[in-house]
């Protein structure tokens, strides 16, 4: 082979490199795209499907099975249903602010610890999820129930000659929510406040800030952003809540999930129910899309 051939070979090869470089990721990726094909199926059958079907429910007539509205406007035009929605929005709206005035100072208290003290207080958080919400729930009627402990706590001191109706109405169903919430806005907000850069706190003092100054004009707008996702991802968890107002609530305080359940399985209105859960789920779509835009500027 003469120079000028194997010079004429290399030339070649240089040529073709580029192109064997852009062909490498095709294959690479139609490789990944195999192995993952069935997640994808599973995943657009076992949870994209029914969503789907819904939807279609949603839009059908129960008696006759032809294309109608119907559905969505007796959910519009119906009072009882509105009832319904306005107490779960008055519900979630109260879940979500006591959650944050409780969470928001237990987490800037948690971020002052010792690295012991911080871990001691995550593990006892955290420890809250390994009990079921249908325990927790009922260890409320134990706590708060007519000969519960509250009632013969305050009878005892002389502050009521009789019980107070704490369950079967808002307010049990309210601090049985709270209870079971309340880790989801103070785990964020804890995770959120440490990301906070420490050297602020003493070069704001050495500026002649005060504790209370720093908390206000520095701290507390860093951490809004987080705060404010939380109490949009703490709303749309109570839009769904379903156990907690079913027992503290006694069925007198249904919410839409409720309201679900009684459509479906006592009354046989399959496609209103269905209609509910579309209205349901895009008002949550809708929310999470706030949160997610609020959870980037934090």
């Amino acid at each position: 082979m003469t120079l000028d051939a194997e010079a004429a070979r290399l030339t070649a090869d240089k040529r073709a490199l580029p192109s064997a470089t852009i062909r490498r990721p095709h294959r690479v990726v139609a490789s990944g795209l195999v192995w993952v094909l069935p997640l994808l199926v599973f995943i657009g059958v076992g949870f994209n499907l029914p969503l789907l079907m819904t939807a279609a429910w949603s839009l059908v007539d129960q008696v006759s099975g032809g294309f109608t509205l119907a559905n969505y406007v007796d959910f519009a035009t119906s009072k009882i249903y509105l009832t319904v929605v306005l107490r779960t929005g008055r519900v979630a709206l109260t879940v979500s602010l006591i959650c944050a005035l409780v969470g928001y100072p237990l987490a800037y208290w948690m971020t002052g610890l010792s690295r012991r003290g911080q871990m001691f207080a995550l593990g006892i958080i955290v420890t809250s999820f390994w009990v079921s919400i249908l325990v927790r729930t009922y260890a409320w009627i134990v706590v708060l129930g007519n000969a519960g402990i509250v009632n013969r706590t305050l009878q005892a001191v002389g502050l009521t000659d009789k019980p107070i109706p704490f369950l079967y109405n808002e307010v049990g169903v309210t601090i049985g929510m709270v209870n079971v919430l309340l880790p989801f806005m103070l785990l964020p907000l804890y995770a959120a406040m440490l990301q906070i850069d420490p050297r602020l706190r003493p070069m704001a003092y050495t500026l002649g800030a005060s504790s209370g100054q720093f908390f206000r004009r520095i701290f507390f707008p860093l951490t809004l952003p987080a705060l404010a996702a939380t109490f949009v991802l703490v709303f749309i968890l109570s839009l769904g809540f379903y156990i907690t107002p079913a027992i503290l609530g006694g069925g007198k305080v249904p919410l839409i999930a409720n309201m679900l359940d009684i459509l479906i399985n006592q009354f046989p209105r399959w496609n209103l129910a269905a209609a509910i859960s579309i209205v349901l789920l895009v008002l949550t779509l809708a929310l999470y899309a706030v949160y997610q835009l609020l959870r980037r500027k934090t």
